[in-house]
């Protein structure tokens, strides 16, 4: 379907600027009609070629969206003005486009869960169940208010680790420009100094001359290689299931970070498995559900073999412990919240207490990296000038003595 974008007028004549998708020129009018919107140009929009353009809707627009029409239905705001308000609002083109055809598709008699199903790359399917749930138990705003705590919690947690990340990049990339400055400038200076005193060199010297001269003469090889392996490897986890299957267990199985990525995924199996049994999705729907939102082809093996337990008849205690994949901490849990009824509070403790343990583990882990990096980094850099410098310190105690 083609984007359009727009100029046109509300009932008061205020001007209103935007873009949405429409079949044509007709369709486009009735759109902004069902809107209160008067047509007044259009052109059609261009489509966006740039990686740095794609169309995209961050986290953090999720969390703006849901927070202000939670309060805005909350206080008695009809639902296409929450809509409109929003569309207005929005600081992203592509989320007012978005917001601006579900507000069209909801004038137009579609539930609003409906209305955000059309748009499954920027609405999940926890996310339009949850609100079809909402909408279905009339608990829309309660719902939104937990969307908007949920969706919070993940970008707070995508944060973290970025800054986990950060860091080692940085010293990676100084590492890199370091060495590749070494091994292509001062090296290959050196290297001919040390011929020219016509001694022998020591082994060490040797193999680090080598690996210069391969550098100067492969570069493009040094730094295309490790990209194309990594490129084709992405394409072979993407493409080919087991590959996924066995990907998704190494990192599980990886020391230090498996540990935090496995508590990580449990946080959020348990917080979004806790909200959409509070809003009334069905026990069996809410874990096929989380099979999808998990991320890991393991743990989503596992909740499917829990779901098949369960439909046969077996407790959820006992499905999720002879699945063997949920620490014995989910597992007793779900039984207290099973004995207790209050299934939900007992996923929400879960939820918290991995918070907070991934929380203290990334900061542990950050702690380490620092230190294990500044060690690495000298570690090169001191081979490297030990090699370089080992000789030229002999030639000259030769030539005193």
């Amino acid at each position: 379907m083609p984007s359009f974008n727009y100029k046109a007028i509300d009932q008061l004549g205020r001007p209103a600027l935007g873009q949405i998708d429409a079949l044509n020129e007709v369709d486009l009018e009735i759109r902004l009609e069902r809107m209160g919107l008067d047509l007044i140009t259009y052109r059609t929009a261009a489509k966006s070629t740039s990686l740095l353009n794609r169309n995209k809707v961050s986290n953090q627009d999720l969390v703006m969206f849901c927070f202000q029409i939670e309060q805005l239905s909350s206080a008695g705001v009809p639902l296409l003005e929450c809509l409109n308000d929003l569309r207005e609002s929005s600081n992203n083109p592509y989320f007012q486009k978005v917001l601006g055809a579900v507000s069209a598709e909801v004038e137009g008699g579609k539930m609003l869960s409906q209305a955000l199903a059309e748009h499954p790359n920027v609405f999940s399917e926890v996310f339009v169940s949850l609100v079809e749930a909402g909408e279905q138990t009339g608990q829309l705003p309660t719902v939104f208010n937990n969307l908007f705590n949920a969706i919070r919690w993940q970008d707070e947690l995508m944060s973290q680790a970025k800054k986990l990340l950060a860091y080692p990049a940085f010293v990676a990339v100084v590492v890199f420009g370091a060495v590749a400055f070494l091994m292509s400038y001062l090296v290959p200076q050196m290297a001919s100094f040390l011929r020219n005193m016509g001694q022998e060199l020591p082994l060490n010297t040797k193999i680090l001359i080598a690996l210069s001269n391969g550098f100067v003469d492969y570069w493009w090889a040094f730094i295309g290689l490790p990209i194309l392996v990594v490129f084709i490897l992405a394409s072979v986890i993407k493409s080919n299931p087991i590959a996924r299957y066995r990907f998704d267990m190494i990192k599980l199985q990886f020391p230090y970070t498996g540990p935090i990525l496995h508590k990580i995924i449990m946080a959020r199996f348990a917080r979004y498995f806790a909200l959409m049994y509070q809003t009334g999705i069905p026990i069996l729907d809410a874990i096929k559900i989380c099979e999808k939102i998990v991320g890991n082809r393991v743990v989503a093996d596992a909740l499917s073999r829990v779901h098949a337990q369960i439909s046969a008849g077996e407790s959820m205690s006992e499905s999720f412990r002879n699945a063997g994949l949920f620490p014995q901490l989910v597992v007793r849990m779900i039984k207290v919240g099973e004995s207790t009824g209050a299934l939900d509070k007992s996923l929400l403790n879960i939820s918290y207490f991995y918070d907070r343990d991934v929380n203290d583990s990334m900061q542990k882990l950050l702690k380490m990296i620092e230190p294990l990096l500044t060690v690495f980094l000298g570690l090169i850099l001191g081979f490297i000038m030990y090699s370089v410098l080992g000789p030229v310190y002999d030639s000259f105690s030769k030539l005193k003595i």
